[in-house]
């Protein structure tokens, strides 16, 4: 929490002029988000590194468990297949632990600089878009490695990966300002992420999971971004309509909620944090 206290000289902007209203939120915002991404890799030898090693040795265990202990021959180029469920579900976890303790990690800005408060975790999920795309990027190195070629379905992947963060914003806003509530929320959000690791077909497919099943993982925004980014970069085909229904109306559907319920109940943060 020392970093609190200074930031709040850094990350305030002149307030003066109604017009000015917006162009001071975008710098808060902007700042906000920044500043996060710096304190994560502050000291840290290895800096933005860390945002790819991540990914990089989950991807080489599970690949070595699931092709010499329990080997599937159904999945050629079992890496490049995993990291497509793992760079969505690392942004999932990493985005969702950061906006849920967004509040109470800038208590001293919520509680002294006049502004939305509803910026604070969406800077936590938009600071964490900065490692997404870092993931994303050794996501794509990976496909080209493997002898995928660029199709005429990849603009999809832009919509894809953009409604989750449509969804993460929605989600983040809940249980951001349910955690100022009740302190126990953060410790549900991380056991929720354990349970989602095995409910997101990260190290197998759709196409596995019993029919009577799977309507769960089209409503599943994760799960379904992981399918459809499969569909656009291993399988040169367009996601499904129903997924893609699917995946929109729930993530904005998500994103609604969260402003009604954080308006809601944001009247009295000040006070309890």
């Amino acid at each position: 929490m020392r970093e609190a206290a200074p930031a709040v000289a850094v990350l305030a902007p002149p307030t003066s002029g109604g017009s000015r209203g917006g162009g001071n939120i975008l710098f808060l915002l902007s700042n906000l988000v920044l500043k996060d991404f710096r304190i994560r890799y502050r000291n840290m030898s290895l800096g933005v590194v860390w945002s790819i090693a991540n990914p990089l040795v989950m991807m080489g265990v599970l690949t070595f468990v699931f092709t010499r202990i329990y080997p599937n021959p159904s999945f050629p180029n079992f890496a490049v297949f995993i990291l497509c469920g793992l760079v969505p579900f690392n942004f999932y976890t990493l985005a969702l632990n950061a906006g849920t303790t967004s509040l109470l990690e800038n208590q001293s800005l919520v509680k002294r600089v006049r502004c939305p408060r509803v910026i604070f975790p969406i800077a936590a999920v938009l600071a964490n878009c900065l490692h997404f795309i870092i993931q994303i990027a050794l996501l794509i190195a990976f496909v080209f490695a493997f002898g995928y070629r660029i199709n005429r379905f990849w603009p999809y992947l832009g919509l894809i990966w953009g409604l989750e963060v449509v969804f993460m914003s929605g989600l983040t806003l809940i249980t951001s300002v349910l955690d100022v509530y009740y302190r126990d929320v953060r410790y549900v959000v991380e056991a929720s992420n354990v349970v989602m690791f095995w409910l997101v077909p990260i190290f197998y497919s759709l196409e596995m999971v019993p029919q009577n099943l799977r309507l769960f993982y089209l409503l599943d925004p994760i799960a379904a971004v992981v399918v459809a980014g499969r569909d656009v970069l291993l399988h040169a085909k367009p996601p499904s309509g129903n997924l893609l229904a699917a995946l929109g109306l729930v993530s904005t559907g998500c994103l609604v909620a969260g402003l009604a319920i954080f308006n809601r109940l944001e009247r009295n943060v000040a006070d309890l944090l």
